[in-house]
């Protein structure tokens, strides 16, 4: 199951790498970047998950040799990640909508050769 995560992730990275490279809507270049923010997350998730691993809280009678806890340091980056992405795509988002009011276009190309 962990490998299926990891082909995911990597699918999930390289499908929104190519929205960002290849297409010239700005809005799918937005989407492209958000679809990659998503890959980014399940690697990250992924990396930290331990099979069998309990939450790391205990007391100290608890605690033994055989002891597998999951590691809470990406779970934490990972909606920290989230809230960013939010922020990112908000951000993009209000940039495209400003340069269609000013250029009247949403294609790369066209606002390359307008040079205003």
């Amino acid at each position: 199951m962990i490998t299926l995560n990891y082909i995911a992730s990597f699918f999930l990275i390289v499908l929104g790498l190519y929205c960002i490279v290849m297409k010239y809507n700005l809005v799918k270049t937005v989407i492209g970047l958000s679809i990659m923010d998503y890959g980014v997350n399940l690697l990250i998730i992924t990396i930290g998950y331990n099979p069998g691993g309990t939450a790391p809280i205990f007391t100290a009678g608890e605690l033994q040799a055989a002891s597998y806890f999951v590691d809470p340091i990406p779970q934490a980056l990972t909606l920290t990640s989230i809230v960013i992405g939010a922020c990112v795509t908000a951000m993009s988002l209000s940039l495209v909508m400003k340069l269609k009011e000013m250029y009247g276009t949403l294609d790369t190309r066209e606002i390359r050769r307008l040079r205003g």
